[in-house]
């Protein structure tokens, strides 16, 4: 589409700040309960993928340390699919993990091209 040509970086920083923010969510339902209560007890387990999600996704929000924040919850997120989600079946739609696989890749993603615009990565580089 001719009209979205040129487009590509807003878009990509949009992806990233979105993904950071829904990212971060995920540890502020955890820590502070907020929209609604998490469903479970915090085991350490829980903790330290609160942590995580807190940390990770407001680095990658704002774009500092993007690729080592990206990088680390791509994992958590992967270690989330297999352990809360891959034991009950193979299938994301089945088992609930539709989200966990695409924090994953899309954190890979992250991981692989960097920051970008409206970051404070890109800032220091210039």
């Amino acid at each position: 589409m001719k009209f979205l040509d040129g487009f590509g970086e807003q878009a990509y920083a949009l992806l990233r700040i979105v993904a950071g923010l829904l990212f971060l969510a995920h540890g502020v339902q955890k820590f502070f309960g907020f929209p609604v209560a998490f469903p479970m007890p915090l085991n350490p387990l829980l903790q330290a993928a609160g942590t995580i999600e807190l940390v990770a996704g407001g680095l990658i929000i704002i774009g500092l340390f993007t690729r080592p924040a990206a990088f680390i919850a791509s994992g958590m997120a992967a270690a989330a699919y297999w352990i809360a989600h891959g034991s009950k079946s193979l299938y994301p739609i089945v088992n609930g993990g539709e989200a966990a696989v695409l924090y994953c890749f899309i954190f890979l993603f992250i991981a692989t091209r960097g920051a970008g615009i409206w970051s404070v990565d890109g800032q220091a580089r210039r």
